[in-house]
């Protein structure tokens, strides 16, 4: 089970599933956009295992590119686990304070955003496409958390998984124009001007987003690794029939 570890210790276990050749569907952990329904329950179950827990601990959501958020509880558990039809709705980012569930985030391209804090040990991920960052979700949940579970933002950790590069996200004057109404996007916009396209660091507006929240720089880590050149990429952008990584946290029972 080929996994990028972002952080294990005595509280939380957080990462990233990889593209793999050697498992089936190259490691897809997506059920809604699979061949084989069966061989995404297995990666997802050596995933389980490799996190010591069962499949049915998975919490999933209908991903939407929304800026939706949920908090999850125990009568969450095994949502979308084993059907994608019973993943929460219209729902692009969870937290919780539960041990033992595996949150989950689903990507091939957009920005996966996990977090924990260290104090109030609440765990929770973003799937922030370049819709969600526009829509700003990332802020919007930590403005809640802030507000609503009384959550320093210094007290936060943040990692930042692997996405589509800058180089690769080129886009027309519309989308352009949504980052550049943010008005803190524009150290990671440039135009090619050989081919009038716009190309975005999403990875970096997602970053610059969670500083401007009040999160510490160096709380916050970045793989600048590209989904569409690394071989151990998904990449919706090469590919439209493409599997999804999955990004994951899960706080442990103490």
């Amino acid at each position: 089970m080929k996994t990028t570890i972002y952080s294990d210790n005595e509280k939380f276990i957080s990462g990233m599933t990889i593209k793999d050749q050697m498992e089936p569907e190259q490691n897809n952990m997506a059920l809604h956009v699979c061949e084989n329904p069966e061989a995404i329950l297995d990666n997802r179950k050596k995933l389980a295992v490799f996190l010591s827990c069962g499949p049915a601990d998975f919490v999933c959501a209908n991903q939407t590119h929304s800026a939706n958020f949920h908090k999850v509880t125990s009568a969450d558990k095994g949502l979308g686990a084993a059907n994608a039809d019973t993943a929460i709705k219209d729902t692009d980012a969870l937290y919780t304070y539960e041990p033992n569930l595996v949150l989950t985030s689903f990507s091939a391209d957009c920005v996966p955003v996990i977090f924990y804090h260290d104090t109030k040990e609440l765990a929770g991920v973003v799937h922030s496409g370049w819709q969600g960052t526009v829509k700003e979700i990332t802020p919007k949940l930590f403005a809640h958390l802030k507000e609503e579970e009384q959550c320093e933002p210094k007290d936060f950790r943040v990692h930042i998984g692997a996405s589509l590069s800058q180089e690769k996200f080129e886009v027309d004057e519309d989308v352009y124009v949504k980052f550049k109404n943010l008005s803190y996007a524009d150290d990671f916009i440039y135009l090619n001007e050989k081919t009038g396209k716009y190309h975005i660091d999403n990875q970096l507006t997602v970053k610059k987003q969670c500083e401007l929240a009040g999160i510490p720089e160096d709380r916050i880590t970045v793989e600048r690794v590209c989904t569409f050149t690394s071989p151990e990429g998904f990449s919706y952008r090469q590919d439209r029939k493409s599997g999804r990584h999955l990004s994951f946290i899960m706080k442990k029972d103490k």
